[in-house]
């Protein structure tokens, strides 16, 4: 133990325990900035994909945020990084969304299906760009575990439990909803890369009809006629 300048005493465990609480909560505050200044570089990258395209570079990125390249690489770890963070953002846009979607449908399937493919084309019809740089740019380099899989299969789930609804009201095996739910995603996301590459030559909620149509006709094999509207 040692004193004070008044003469008194002071542990010195209690002065370390101190400096160390006081230490936690500075990098608390630390973290707190940097999670804040990654958000706002996604905000920005966001904001240059739709001045400059799918194929935006680092430069403009920066540019957007308003600082350099140099900063940007401070709060990621490499393109990859960033590219990663955007695809997270999407999924934390779109997915409330199919929810909401599905929930909306008053527990019909077919509508289920309907709605969940009408809302995955909506949002890409609301920003075709940034839709064109999460599931095809290289520009920002692709990590070897791809976001865009894991967006898919988080799709897929939510149709999936549409289509379980379908199945578990006809009495069939649900097990089939997770197949069936990967299958439509790849049917609408295939569909959705020929309307955007063909200037979108159809109304949305035409293509959305056909491709419900084209996903109902198979999912009403297996559903009694009564529920298959």
């Amino acid at each position: 133990m040692r004193r004070s300048s008044q003469d008194k005493p002071v542990d010195d465990l209690d002065v370390q325990g101190n400096v160390a609480h006081a230490r936690d909560r500075r990098d608390s505050r630390w973290d707190d900035h940097r999670r804040e200044r990654r958000e706002q570089l996604v905000q920005a990258t966001l904001e240059a994909i739709g001045r400059h395209g799918a194929g935006v570079g680092m430069e403009e990125i920066a540019a957007a945020a308003g600082t350099s390249k140099t900063v940007v690489y401070r709060h990621f770890a490499d393109r990859s990084d960033l590219y990663v963070a955007v695809c997270n953002r999407v999924a934390a846009q779109l997915l409330p969304k199919l929810r909401s979607a599905i929930e909306a449908s008053t527990g019909d399937p077919r509508t289920m299906v309907a709605a969940a493919i009408d809302t995955y084309l909506a949002f890409i019809e609301a920003d075709p760009e940034l839709y064109r740089f999460v599931v095809h740019s290289q520009a920002l380099g692709r990590p070897a575990t791809d976001p865009v899989d894991t967006l898919s299969d988080l799709v897929a789930q939510q149709v999936a439990a549409a289509i379980g609804v379908a199945l578990q009201q006809a009495g069939r095996d649900a097990s089939a909803a997770e197949p069936w739910g990967h299958g439509v995603v790849g049917l609408v996301r295939s569909a959705a890369d020929w309307w955007l590459r063909a200037e979108r030559p159809m109304l949305r909620s035409e293509l959305a009809a056909h491709l419900t149509d084209l996903a109902w006709a198979g999912l009403a094999g297996v559903v009694p006629p009564q529920e298959a509207q």
